[in-house]
C-alpha cells in the first residue's frame, strides 16, 4: 500500500531533517533514510515500506495517510544555521488595554502592511521556519485583519495568535485560520485587574473557554510581579484542568509603562521562584546559555527586527532587507 505525507506534515530542512506536524506541533529529527522516505511521500506514486511497525508509528502520528491530498508545499531548502524556527510577527501596536507592564508603552502607532506580512511569511517559510506568533499590541486590531487571516492559509506553518482575548468570541473564533491562541492571564482576578483593569480576569477568562470549545490548542502567558506570586499554585491546577496546552511564567523586563510602576518590579532572588512554574512543550531546542535561544526572531510594527523583544529597543534589521540579512 502507498502513503503520502499528512496534510498537516511538513519536511524541514533544518540542521538535522526533520518533519513537522504542524495541528500536534511535533518535530520528529530523521535519519538519511528517513528522510528519503518522507521526501518520497511527497510525490505522485506516494511511498511504501515493509516496515510495518514503523509506517504505523506513522500513521498514529498523524506523518503520513493513505489517501493523496492536494496541497501546495514549500520548497524544500536548507534551513541557515543557526536555524529560524520561530518568528515574533507584530503586525500592530495598537492595544485595547493600558497594562500597567506594557513593555511597549506609548508608542504612536503602528502596523505593518499587507505586502509587508506577506512577504515576511513567505521568506520566514522558505528559510523552513516552524511556528509563526502572530502578536500586538493586540493583533486582532489591525486594521486589515480580516485579509491578515485570509493570508495565513498559504502558509505551511503553525500560526499562533497572541491575545488579551478581549475582542475574541464564539462568532470571530469560528474563522480563525490558526492554530493556537495564546491568552495573557497574569495571576487570579486580584493580581490580574492590578495589571489590566477591572473585571478584565473574567473577560480573558471567558475568551480561554470560548477558544478551548471551539477546539483551538490554548496556551497562557503569565507575567511575573508580587502580587500573583500566591496564585502560581491555584493557577496551574485551573489552566490543567481547562486544557490549557503550554502556559509560561516569565519575568518581565523593566522597559515602557513598567518603568512607571516601581511596585511590580521584581528582584532577582524573587524572579528565581517565579520561574519554577510553567509546563509544555516550549521551543523545540532553544539553544542554553542565550536569552532569546538560537532559533527566534522579533519584527516589529515599524519594520525593524531584533532577537526577541526582550531586545525591541534596541532592534536594529529592517524586514524590508530580507530576514536574513536581520
Amino acid at each position: 500500500m502507498n502513503y503520502y505525507l499528512d496534510r498537516y506534515a511538513v519536511l524541514k530542512w533544518l540542521e538535522i531533517p526533520s518533519v513537522y506536524q504542524i495541528r500536534n506541533d511535533e518535530l520528529y529529527e530523521l535519519d538519511g533514510k528517513s528522510f528519503a522516505f518522507f521526501k518520497s511521500c511527497m510525490t505522485d506514486p506516494g511511498c511504501r515500506t515493509e516496515d510495518s511497525a514503523f509506517i504505523d508509528y506513522c500513521v498514529e502520528e498523524m506523518l503520513v495517510t493513505k489517501e493523496q491530498v492536494p496541497v501546495k508545499r514549500p520548497r524544500l531548502l536548507r534551513s541557515p544555521d543557526p536555524s529560524l524556527r520561530y518568528l515574533e510577527l507584530q503586525i500592530t501596536n495598537v492595544c485595547n488595554l493600558r497594562c500597567k507592564h506594557c513593555y511597549i508603552g506609548d508608542e504612536s502607532h503602528r502596523e505593518l502592511s499587507l505586502k509587508q506580512i506577506g512577504n515576511i511569511l513567505r521568506e520566514f517559510e522558505e528559510m523552513q521556519g516552524l511556528r509563526v506568533l502572530i502578536t500586538g499590541g493586540e493583533p486582532l486590531l489591525h486594521t486589515k485583519f480580516d485579509a491578515v487571516n485570509e493570508m495565513l492559509q498559504d502558509f505551511m506553518l503553525r500560526k499562533v495568535l497572541f491575545s488579551n482575548g478581549l475582542a475574541l468570541n464564539k462568532a470571530n473564533l469560528k474563522g480563525l485560520n490558526v492554530e493556537e491562541i495564546q491568552v495573557s492571564i497574569d495571576g487570579l482576578e486580584e493580581a490580574h485587574d492590578t495589571l489590566r483593569g477591572n473585571g478584565m480576569f473574567t473577560r480573558s477568562m471567558e475568551a480561554v473557554r470560548a477558544a478551548r470549545e471551539a477546539g483551538f490548542d490554548v496556551s497562557i502567558a503569565t507575567m511575573a510581579h508580587p502580587g500573583n506570586l500566591p496564585d502560581l499554585d491555584e493557577m496551574e491546577g485551573l489552566f490543567k484542568g481547562l486544557g490549557i496546552k503550554d502556559w509560561t511564567v516569565d519575568v518581565p523586563c523593566i522597559t515602557g509603562r513598567l518603568r512607571e510602576h516601581a511596585e511590580f518590579h521584581l528582584k532577582p532572588e524573587a524572579g528565581r521562584t517565579y520561574l519554577g512554574y510553567g509546563y509544555g512543550a516550549g521551543l523545540h531546542g532553544t539553544g542554553q546559555g542565550f536569552g532569546c535561544g538560537l532559533h527566534l526572531m522579533s519584527v516589529f510594527a515599524d519594520g525593524k527586527a531584533a532577537k526577541c523583544t526582550f531586545y525591541a529597543a534596541r532592534a536594529g534589521g529592517a524586514v524590508e532587507q530580507g530576514l536574513q540579512s536581520c
